[in-house]
């Protein structure tokens, strides 16, 4: 039996311990990082276990393991409900006023945008915007689901948080929307 297999069976039992369903398929190491490929969607407590494992290990310098990190989304949402105008002024919502907002609410604390937000007028005669975000999410999608159809204020002002399929900044001809 070679060394990467006498490895995985070492955290399959490690993970067997903890009641984990969650089983190592595969380890792989080169002089950059270790690569852990698992059967199914590892919880924090399976990272934290086949982390700790790992760091243990004599022949992988555990100052070169910073942490572990689970596959992600890129996932699209919009904010419905803001004004265009800045109450009591003609100034148009920015980027500044935006980023404050997510900022400020406590919904978005575990939230990590991808890219600025995008702020885009609903119509020529509407006062209301539409705010694009992308944000980062894991693979089972818990981050977005606590934000979708979620309600905030903002000012005197309610917000919606709604499930996007398309980013403004992704150009589509109407005939490719199917």
């Amino acid at each position: 039996m070679d060394e990467s297999n006498a490895h995985v069976l070492s955290i399959n039992r490690a993970l067997k311990n903890i009641k984990s369903n969650v089983l190592v398929d595969f380890i792989c190491t080169d002089a950059a990082r270790i690569i852990v490929v698992t059967n199914k969607v590892a919880t924090s407590l399976d990272l934290q276990t086949i982390e700790q494992y790992v760091k243990g290990v004599n022949c992988i310098n555990s100052n070169k393991v910073d942490s572990s990190r689970l596959l992600q989304l890129k996932l699209y949402l919009k904010i419905i409900g803001l004004l265009y105008l800045q109450e009591n002024t003609i100034t148009p919502i920015n980027l500044n006023v935006v980023e404050n907002i997510i900022k400020d609410n406590y919904i978005f604390n575990n939230i990590t945008l991808v890219v600025k937000p995008w702020i885009i007028k609903v119509s020529l005669k509407s006062d209301i915007t539409i705010i694009w975000i992308d944000i980062w999410d894991i693979q089972s999608g818990s981050n977005a689901k606590m934000l979708i159809n979620r309600c905030f204020n903002v000012d005197n002002y309610i917000a919606i948080i709604w499930e996007a399929n398309i980013n403004p900044s992704i150009l589509q001809y109407k005939n490719c929307w199917r």
